[in-house]
C-alpha cells in the first residue's frame, strides 16, 4: 500500500472519529468540574457573573446549570443531571462523574479498534447486571426513628448536623407512608431558608410575602382564609369600549359590582385573603377597614401548599358573585397566622387541611443563605429516597463491589462487548477512586487496599476512611446513601454515555429563516 493511500485512509478514519473525541472532551471538561465536590473532603466551586455576582457552592446540580457550556453534548450531560435532581433530589455530581467515566473509557476501546456496536453491547449488559446487584443490596428503613435515617441526612447534609436533626424532625411529623407513597409529594419543596432566621421546624407553611399595607392586623387566631387564584380586580374592559357610553357605563356597573362582592367577603368573617397576582386599591381600602390580612401576588407553588395545608378551594373572580352560601365552600381555616416583619413572611400554622411541616433553616449571612438551603434540600430529598428504597453502603464501597462482580460477567461474553463491560466497571470504581483522590491519598494505593480487604472479608461495605486513610466498614462507621441515589445515577450516565457512542457525525443545522406570506394577488405574469 502506498503512503498516499494509507494516509488518505488514516484521514478518513480520524473525520469518523472527531465527533467522538470531540464530545468526549465535552463530556470530560464538564464531569471534571464538578468531580473535586465529591466526597466528604470535596471542595467548593465558586461561580462568576459577568457582573461580578458570586455563587459558592459544592453541589453539582448548581455548578452544572449555571456554568457557562455551549457544547451540545455538554449540555446533554447538564440535562441527564437536572433529570436526576428532578427525580431524586440528590446524586448529579455521581451522575456525571460516573458518565465521565463511561464515555472516557468507551471512546479509549473504539480508538482501540473495538466497534461502537459491540461497545455498546457490552456497556448495555454490564449495567444491566451492576443495577440489578445494586437493587439486591438495598437495605429498608421500616421506622423513622432508625438511626440510619439521620445518617442518610448528615451524609447527604455534608455533615451538617443542624440541618439533618431539622430534616429528621419533619420526616417524623409527616411521617413514613407519605414520605413513601405519595407520589406527587416532594420533601425538599418544603424546605426554606431565611437569613438571621433560628433553625425550627413546625406544622404549617410560609407565604415569602408580606400583607399589603401596615393597618391590616399582623396577628389572626381561628380565622377563616379564602383563595383566589387570579386578580382581585374588576373584570376589564378594553380601552376602545372605554371610550364609548355603553362602554363606560358598563365600567362603572362592573366597579359597582366588585364593590359588592369584596364587602360580601368582609362579612363572612374571613381574616386572611391570598391572592395569586394583585388587588384593587378598592378592595385594599375596604379589606383593610373590615380588618383582613390581605396578602398579594403569592408564588403559584406557595399558593397550592396553601389550599392543601388550610383545606380551602380555589376561586377565580367571577366566582366572587356566587351567594353567600356557596362561598361559604371555598373558605379554608388555620389556628393562627402572622406576618413576620423580621422575616418578610406570613406564617399559617394548624391549618383545617392536610398536615404540613416546614423546615426553615437559619444562615448567618445572606451569602449563606443559598448554600444552607441546598444542603438542606439534599439531606431531605435523600431521606425520602432512602425511606422509598432502602440503603446501601457509601463511600464508593458498593460500586466497587457491585465492579468486581461485573467483571465476572465478562469473562463469560465472547467477542469485543466484553470490552464494553470493561466501561463499566471502570465507572463503578470511579466514585471511590475520586472520593479518595479529593481526601489526599493514593488511589491506586487505598483502592488497592479496599479491593483485598472486600475479597479477604467478603463484605461489600469497605471503603476508605477519609480522615485516616484507613481500610473501615461504612456500615459502621454510619456512612450510607440511599439506593434510589445511586441506582439513578447509574441509569442517567449509562444513558447519556449510550447516546454520545452512538453520535457519528455532527452537522451544523441551517438556520431557519421566515417565509414571507404569500401575496394574495397576482402579480408579474
Amino acid at each position: 500500500m502506498s503512503l498516499k493511500k494509507e494516509a488518505t485512509q488514516g484521514s478518513e478514519v480520524d473525520e469518523k472519529l472527531a465527533a467522538l473525541t470531540t464530545n468526549s472532551s465535552a463530556i470530560r471538561a464538564i464531569a471534571g468540574a464538578v468531580e473535586g465536590t465529591l466526597g466528604p473532603k470535596g471542595l467548593d466551586t465558586m461561580l462568576v457573573d459577568k457582573f461580578g455576582g458570586v455563587v459558592i457552592t459544592n453541589d453539582g446540580v448548581t455548578i452544572l446549570t449555571l456554568m457557562e457550556a455551549n457544547h451540545p453534548a455538554a449540555r446533554m450531560l447538564i440535562n441527564i443531571a437536572k433529570a436526576q435532581q428532578e427525580a431524586i433530589g440528590d446524586g448529579t455530581t455521581t451522575a456525571t462523574v460516573m458518565a465521565g467515566a463511561l464515555v472516557g473509557t468507551g471512546v479509549e476501546q473504539v480508538l482501540k479498534g473495538v466497534p461502537v456496536a459491540r461497545v455498546i453491547e457490552g456497556l448495555r449488559t454490564g449495567l444491566e447486571k451492576a443495577l440489578a446487584l445494586m437493587r439486591m443490596q438495598a437495605r429498608p428503613v421500616e421506622k423513622l426513628d432508625d438511626p440510619v435515617v439521620r445518617q442518610v441526612a448528615l451524609v447527604a447534609g455534608r455533615e451538617h448536623g443542624d440541618i439533618a436533626d431539622l430534616v429528621v424532625r419533619a420526616a417524623g411529623l409527616i411521617g413514613r407512608e407519605k414520605l413513601k407513597e405519595d407520589p406527587s409529594f416532594k420533601f425538599s419543596d418544603i424546605v426554606v431558608a431565611e437569613e438571621s432566621a433560628e433553625n425550627q421546624v413546625f406544622m404549617g407553611i410560609i407565604i415569602n410575602k408580606e400583607r399589603m399595607n401596615r393597618q391590616m392586623p399582623i396577628e389572626l387566631h381561628r380565622t377563616k382564609i379564602l383563595i383566589v387564584d387570579d386578580a382581585l380586580e374588576p373584570e376589564e374592559i378594553d380601552d376602545e369600549a372605554l371610550s364609548t357610553e355603553t362602554g363606560f357605563s358598563r365600567y362603572l356597573q362592573l366597579r359597582e359590582e366588585f364593590k359588592e362582592n369584596v364587602h360580601k367577603i368582609a362579612g363572612m368573617g374571613v381574616g386572611l385573603v391570598l391572592v395569586d397576582r394583585g388587588v384593587d386599591d378598592l378592595a385594599d381600602e375596604i379589606l383593610t377597614d373590615a380588618g383582613i390580612m390581605v396578602v398579594q401576588r403569592v408564588a403559584n407553588k406557595e399558593l397550592r401548599r396553601a389550599v392543601e395545608h388550610t383545606g380551602a378551594g380555589v376561586i377565580k373572580r367571577t366566582g366572587l358573585k356566587k351567594k353567600v352560601a356557596g362561598l361559604e365552600k371555598y373558605l379554608g381555616y388555620a389556628e393562627r397566622i402572622y406576618n413576620d416583619e423580621k422575616l418578610e413572611q406570613v406564617w399559617i400554622l394548624g391549618g383545617g387541611g392536610k398536615p404540613m411541616a416546614t423546615v426553615l433553616v437559619g444562615a448567618a449571612t445572606s451569602e449563606v443563605v443559598g448554600e444552607r438551603e441546598r444542603i438542606a434540600r439534599d439531606a431531605a430529598s435523600s431521606v425520602q429516597a432512602a425511606v422509598k428504597g432502602g440503603v446501601i453502603p457509601g463511600g464508593g464501597s458498593m460500586e466497587l463491589a457491585i465492579a468486581r462482580e461485573v467483571e465476572k460477567v465478562r469473562e463469560g461474553i465472547r467477542g469485543m462487548a466484553a470490552y464494553g463491560v470493561d466501561c463499566v466497571v471502570e465507572a463503578l470504581k470511579r466514585p471511590m477512586s475520586q472520593i479518595i483522590v479529593n481526601a489526599g491519598f493514593n488511589p491506586l494505593e487505598k483502592m488497592g487496599d479496599v479491593i483485598a480487604a472486600q475479597s479477604e472479608t467478603g463484605k461489600s461495605s469497605l471503603a476508605v476512611d477519609c480522615d485516616s486513610g484507613e481500610v473501615v466498614d461504612m456500615y459502621e462507621k454510619g456512612i450510607v446513601d440511599p439506593a434510589d441515589v445511586k441506582i439513578y445515577a447509574l441509569k442517567a450516565a449509562g444513558e447519556v454515555a449510550e447516546a454520545i457512542l452512538r453520535i457519528d457525525t455532527i452537522i451544523k443545522k441551517r438556520e431557519e429563516k421566515e417565509v414571507p406570506p404569500a401575496d394574495s394577488g397576482i402579480s408579474g405574469l
